[in-house]
């Protein structure tokens, strides 16, 4: 029987290099030259830690981080910007969560939404992926086409198509 996996997950390479590249922009940039802070990947905590000395730097660092993880193929809402920023002595630190996985709520709004189109697939949570099976092909490629055109608040990645 066919089926294919919705997983949200980002590749961890191509992740560090956009951060790479926006601390190289970071450093060219005339209005961030002599400032405090900068930007951090921790790759076991699946975060980015911004620091800087005002809450307008953290602005900024923000937007050239989500310019480089775009111009990376990255999608930008794999990047949940909705932390507080944290006063740390005279810095102003801000952790970003880079998406992995597709969480519970999301994964039930995507089930709901795959059975409110009236395709004839089954689709069932499995851990942090979802499982569409199918008898024909073709109802899976309309499953696909159905949560392209839909806003998940999440990327999605259609993988494992057997």
């Amino acid at each position: 029987m066919p089926s294919f996996d919705i997983v949200s997950k980002v590749d961890p390479q191509t992740l560090e290099n956009a951060v790479n590249t926006a601390k190289k922009e970071l450093a060219t940039r005339y209005d961030l030259r002599d400032t405090k802070g900068g930007m951090e990947l921790d790759k076991k905590g699946n975060t980015i830690l911004l620091s800087s000395e005002n809450s307008m730097r953290i602005k900024a660092l923000e937007d050239i981080l989500l310019a480089r993880v775009v111009k990376q193929g990255i999608d930008g809402t794999a990047l949940d910007f909705t932390a507080e920023e944290q006063p740390s002595g005279n810095l102003v630190k801000k952790t970003i969560k880079v998406r992995a996985g597709v969480d519970k709520e999301a994964g039930r709004k995507i089930i709901k939404t795959i059975k409110d189109s009236k395709i004839k697939v089954e689709a069932q949570m499995q851990d942090d992926q979802i499982r569409v099976t199918s008898k024909k092909i073709d109802d899976l490629q309309a499953v696909i086409a159905l949560l392209r055109r839909t806003d998940n608040g999440q990327p999605l990645q259609f993988v494992n198509m057997k």
